[in-house]
């Protein structure tokens, strides 16, 4: 029986890293695509609560079945899940290929990454995909070259429970990249600036933008492998759980 492979994003329906993630994914199995009908970075793990989901068929990708939706990337999978699939068993969600960084701390903020993880929530291998070039026209070649690599894997890797992995690839050409590396969540943050200014009407508004700081990291962090031209590949958990804070704040009860 053929694999069905979800595929979403938080570029939006019409990016051009979702076409290059569905290019690879149909040489897989049969495709199932819901994806924003808009930009929606930054998203994190929102959910539309206060106003209807709409959901439209996308004709644009042959031999493929998709729809844009007006909700989040975490609504898309809900909405596979639970109403476009429900009677479909769905075994692997592959979210991207984002245009810019999600290691370390940027998993948090990652609409790509809340996609993929939503549905390893429900026990599905996910992957979010994700190339350090924000432009619009940046080169996937590398990016589906080893997305293509991992989920030949994850289609076949069983645990029990949804594995989800956060996978980041270097703005390099195919032939510099060092290979693929496991790796752990690297720390760095964010230092952010906000911009001031006014609008034609007299109000104020701040613009927000920052720098991302790069933490000293070891080997075996996804920040140091992106650093060396490898692709970090970081298997991620739910559970945000502070298992050392929770045995030493034991004695304060």
């Amino acid at each position: 029986m053929s694999k069905k492979i979800l595929v979403t994003n938080d570029d939006g329906i019409d990016s051009k890293g979702i076409a290059a993630l569905i290019e690879v994914a149909k040489s897989f199995g049969d495709v199932l695509v819901v994806a924003p009908d808009k930009p929606q970075s930054g998203q994190g793990h929102a959910i539309t609560l206060v106003e209807p989901i709409r959901v439209e068929p996308y004709l644009h990708f042959k031999n493929v079945t998709a729809f844009k939706c007006s909700g989040t990337p975490v609504d898309c999978v809900k909405m596979a899940k639970s109403v476009l699939f429900k009677n479909e068993k769905i075994d692997l969600c592959v979210s991207g290929i984002n245009h810019g960084s999600n290691a370390s701390l940027n998993i948090i903020y990652s609409g790509t990454m809340s996609a993929a993880m939503e549905a390893s929530i429900d026990n599905i291998n996910s992957i979010g995909f994700s190339l350090l070039d924000y432009s619009s026209n940046a080169d996937f070649t590398a990016s589906k070259h080893y997305a293509s690599i991992l989920i030949e894997k994850m289609l076949s890797y069983k645990n029990g429970h949804g594995t989800l992995l956060n996978v980041n690839i270097p703005k390099s050409d195919i032939a510099d990249i060092q290979g693929w590396k496991i790796c752990k969540q690297g720390k760095g943050g964010w230092i952010e600036h906000f911009q001031e200014g006014q609008d034609p009407r007299g109000g104020k508004y701040y613009w927000m933008g920052g720098t991302f700081e790069n933490n000293k990291n070891h080997p075996d962090t996804d920040l140091w492998a992106l650093e060396n031209n490898f692709v970090s590949v970081v298997p991620c958990m739910h559970d945000l759980t502070d298992y050392d804070a929770m045995e030493t704040l034991k004695s304060l009860e």
